[in-house]
């Protein structure tokens, strides 16, 4: 259903694709995915990337699974953290690329470096795009 490639005349990026081409199915537009817990609230102490890139890996395996979809079937993620740092971005970048979700990444990918997201003390989000089989 999938079909991802990187095109000449562009950079080889590091571990997603340029391009992602869906050749059947429907697609799910998942809402951004907070680090709330089920309470509705912002999870870790103050600045703790980690838990809260943890907890928003949760909920996007979460809303993946009752969209009738895997983290393979993600065609085009976005994802927000709230610094300026590339060594921060990185973290971000690499924890989410070591949990259950890595697969989403693989496909068409943007990481965002933001002054600010919606909760107070929020650090991170992610918006995903998946293909449904027919």
């Amino acid at each position: 259903m999938l079909q991802k490639f990187n095109p000449p005349g562009v950079h080889d990026p590091a571990g997603y694709s340029h391009v992602t081409i869906t050749t059947a199915g429907r697609l799910a537009h998942l809402a951004g995915q907070c680090p709330l817990d089920l309470g509705g609230s912002v999870v870790g102490e103050p600045g703790d990337y980690d838990a809260q890139t943890d907890q928003v890996i949760a909920n996007c395996l979460a809303v993946l699974a009752a969209a009738g979809a895997k983290p393979d079937a993600v065609v085009r993620s976005i994802i927000y953290v709230v610094s300026a740092d590339s060594a921060v971005l990185a973290a971000v970048w690499d924890r989410l690329n070591a949990s259950p979700l890595a697969a989403a990444f693989t496909t068409a990918s943007t990481l965002l470096g933001v002054t600010a997201l919606g909760y107070g003390g929020q650090l991170v989000e992610i918006d995903l795009t998946a293909v449904l089989a027919d």
